[in-house]
């Protein structure tokens, strides 16, 4: 199989600053040096390969479109190139880095006191410190406004109670963004740190989805917390909400580049195989499916890049957000299904990529919001009239 090469039929790089250009370049050769000939075995392993934090953290890929504390900030379609390359290789690795940055990194910066972001953001850019994000229950994922963690004053602070399920980076995180009820039922973000007394992570094994990305359940048993450790920013829905437009954002370019990883091995592939004595890629129908594959992908990438620069002008919407993702990531599932089509038996075995892109995307399309969660977000926008009830 040849080496992987830019998906861009219709020039859509030309749309990219300069800065983009030079950090797809720099991703991308991190991703097929030093993730690509690796990732099948950890994939197989169910571990994440957390010997790449290091490299990652020094190409700025952590919080890499905050600004300040150690962060490099980039601009927002900059940020999405570094999602879409990281997802060419795994979507465990953008998923490490998303929840590293869109999720925790930027709770801290947008909520957090001056004190908090002075110690844990330089550390969390170096690749010091690792984060998770505990919003999600095992009773609550759709509906988070009814979780059940509670979060009792104390003296000195807090101490809280309950379980959190599906977190990312979960057992290796140095520090967790809890979300939490007081007694007033309103909803506010935690530093707990590791270590905590009554503060344990199991992780979650038996995946078929995501096995190369660290999901863990946390649970909090009368765990204290100091007054410090309270986000002053945070108060309601509203705060966890916008952290995860950024990490949606972030989703809405990573699968594109799963979706640019099946394409370009399924093109490859069809171009060698050869049936009935000729390659298959000479068939109608093979080229019907390779050309829907690329059609879906064109869109897809001028939608992301013209919600980048929504972004990078202050004028993007959740709801536009919401869009973008459910389409992206069922555009990207689809692509990695008929990729599994086009090779056969061959699509079914870790000599390619395409059966881990699309057990992977699989979990993209239901987390951070399920398509059709999406789906009603977007269409109480057009109609003006709620659907979740």
């Amino acid at each position: 199989m040849k080496a992987f090469s830019t998906v861009d039929y219709f020039e859509v790089e030309e749309l990219l600053g300069e800065e983009a250009k030079l950090v797809r370049a720099s991703v991308r050769e991190f991703v097929e040096r030093e993730v690509l000939p690796v990732i099948e075995s950890y994939h197989e392993r169910e571990e994440f390969p957390l010997h790449v934090v290091p490299r990652m953290a020094e190409l700025g890929l952590f919080g890499a479109n905050l600004h300040g504390y150690g962060c490099a900030g980039l601009d927002n379609v900059s940020y999405g190139v570094i999602m879409q390359e990281l997802e060419r290789g795994d979507s465990g690795l953008r998923s490490m880095a998303s929840v590293q940055g869109a999720l925790c990194m930027y709770a801290i910066h947008a909520f957090g006191s001056e004190e908090q972001k002075e110690y844990w953001l330089p550390r969390m850019a170096q690749g010091r410190a690792i984060g998770c994000f505990a919003l999600t229950e095992p009773d609550h994922g759709s509906d988070p406004g009814g979780m059940k963690t509670r979060a009792r004053p104390a003296e000195g602070g807090y101490v809280l109670s309950g379980t959190k399920r599906w977190i990312t980076n979960g057992s290796i995180a140095d520090v967790a963004v809890v979300w939490a009820k007081t007694p007033d039922d309103v909803v506010r973000g935690f530093l707990v740190e590791r270590g905590s007394p009554g503060f344990t992570a199991r992780d979650i094994k038996g995946k078929f989805s995501l096995r190369a990305s660290i999901t863990s359940e946390l649970v909090f048993e009368e765990t204290p917390v100091p007054a410090s450790a309270l986000l002053p920013g945070a108060v309601g829905l509203r705060a966890p909400f916008s952290c995860l437009s950024q990490a949606r954002y972030g989703i809405v370019w990573g699968a594109l580049g799963a979706a640019m990883a099946c394409f370009h091995t399924a093109l490859e592939y069809a171009k060698e195989r050869i049936q009935f004595g000729r390659p298959i890629a000479s068939f109608q129908l093979v080229q019907s499916k390779l050309v829907s594959m690329l059609s879906e992908i064109t869109k897809a990438q001028l939608l992301a890049v013209r919600l980048g620069q929504l972004k990078d002008r202050g004028k993007v919407r959740p709801e536009q957000i919401s869009l973008a993702k459910r389409n992206n990531v069922a555009m990207a599932l689809e692509v990695a299904r008929t990729a599994r089509e086009i090779l056969g038996a061959n699509g079914i075995v870790n000599e390619y990529p395409v059966i881990r892109h699309m057990m992977n995307l699989e979990t993209v399309h239901t987390y951070e919001g399920t398509y059709d969660m999406h789906t009603l977000v977007v269409g109480r926008d057009l109609t003006g009239h709620d659907a979740f009830r």
